[in-house]
């Protein structure tokens, strides 16, 4: 069953067409990678996929709901949660607290309770920061829960992103480049994070990746975009031995080697 489906998805911004005509569906479930060079147009795609950016045409549905157009938190509270290629933390709040925030789309306490401090109030926060500390936990992090989250090593600081996107209970989690500026040690690590995000929570996990052992590796599907435009979809082998796809890589030259 489809989890998300974008179709026929197109932004431009003045004369440039940054996302043409895609269309990707994701099945519940699934590991799936959205590579290719460097402007291809992965992040703009992800934009619209979470609302940062609204589609020019095409339609996109998440979980059967049409969510074109819709508000990043309204996306978020739905199930869709996201990192981002350069990291988006709150580098003067604790790490437990940046875990905290992402719990905001769940919390229901109303704004009078707040304000007078009622017993739910505090039930609600004790039982957030118990939940917070389980993300935490599951990523490796608990141990720096009271640590700022700028004197994190840089792959601490990735994994306390995915931990905030997890905080709000999601379906689906777009990674932008999760181990990007990662060590080898740093991307082996991360991506036994990525397989258990699926096989332990049962996510369905989509990744912008440019690292090609990790995607080849990892990705039950893989699509390519290339100036915008989807250019190939398949399987790792099927990717892997595509002349387009070579081409938009290394150039004519070596595509035709390829062939």
């Amino acid at each position: 069953m489809a989890l998300l489906e974008a179709t026929n998805v197109t932004k431009t911004f003045g004369g440039l067409t940054a996302v043409n005509d895609v269309t990707l569906i994701i099945e519940k479930g699934v590991i799936a990678s959205v590579i290719g060079p460097n402007g291809a147009g992965k992040t703009t795609f992800f934009n619209m996929l979470t609302g940062i950016y609204k589609p020019d045409k095409g339609a996109i549905l998440f979980d059967g709901k049409s969510i074109g157009g819709t508000r990043p938190d309204q996306i978020a509270a739905l199930g869709m949660r996201r990192t981002f290629q350069n990291i988006r933390l709150f580098d003067n709040m604790t790490v437990l607290e940046n875990v905290l925030v992402g719990m905001h789309t769940r919390l229901r306490v109303p704004f009078w309770q707040i304000i007078a401090s009622a017993p739910g109030v505090r039930r609600e926060e004790t039982k957030a920061r118990d939940e917070a500390r389980e993300r935490l936990a599951y990523v490796g992090l608990d141990a720096k829960r009271e640590e700022l989250a700028k004197n994190l090593p840089y792959g601490d600081q990735r994994r306390l992103e995915i931990a905030r996107a997890l905080a709000g209970d999601p379906k689906l989690i777009l990674l932008d480049e999760p181990t990007a500026g990662m060590n080898p040690q740093e991307t082996d690590a991360a991506t036994g994070l990525i397989r258990r995000l699926r096989d332990d929570l049962g996510l369905t996990v989509v990744l912008i990746e440019h690292d090609m052992r990790l995607v080849m590796a990892i990705s039950e599907r893989i699509s390519v975009l290339d100036y915008g435009t989807k250019i190939a979809e398949g399987d790792a082998h099927t990717i892997r031995s595509n002349p387009r796809v070579i081409e938009a890589y290394l150039g004519k030259g070596a595509a035709g080697a390829a062939a």
